[in-house]
């Protein structure tokens, strides 16, 4: 099993621990991501019953979409700022509970000075917003399994917080 494999693994335990948080209490989760293309969201939606706490997702790939769709501030989209306002609006776009979103630079070269593998994560959560830098290693498959692995668990530690 190569590595994304493996986190592909773990990121399926961890999206079925954060579907059966979510049915317990009630939760609907969102998802705001950039160089993860969609593979958070699709952990979620792959996950039976989903359709009850799983609002949907907004992939922005461009840096546009990023600041005209998702509000994020004119600037750099490898961020805390940027990161931060995808998950703050995905809750408002979806109609979410709370929302998990990834910006980052996947690989094989950087992106805006970042190197690859740089990612900020946000989870928002209300009016509260908490936020990651990360910085992860390997091919461009790697990176974005990982990504995809941590912005998960941090969803789903974050959501323990709260409740």
């Amino acid at each position: 099993m190569s590595n994304a494999e493996e986190y592909e693994d773990r990121a399926a335990r961890i999206a079925s621990e954060l579907g059966e948080l979510c049915e317990t209490h009630q939760i609907v989760v969102g998802v705001a991501e950039s160089l993860t293309g969609g593979k958070i969201a699709s952990q979620l939606a792959a996950v039976p019953g989903s359709g009850n706490w799983f609002a949907g997702a907004v992939v922005a790939y461009f840096s546009d979409v990023k600041h005209q769709l998702l509000r994020v501030p004119r600037g750099p989209v490898i961020s805390q700022t940027a990161a931060e306002s995808m998950a703050s609006s995905a809750c408002t776009l979806l109609g979410s509970d709370a929302a998990v979103a990834a910006s980052g630079a996947g690989g094989p070269s950087g992106q805006e000075g970042q190197e690859p593998g740089t990612t900020w994560l946000a989870v928002a959560v209300g009016s509260e917003v908490h936020s990651e830098r990360q910085i992860f290693s390997g091919e461009p498959i790697e990176i974005l399994a990982q990504t995809q692995e941590r912005a998960l668990t941090l969803l789903r530690d974050v959501l323990r917080e709260a409740i």
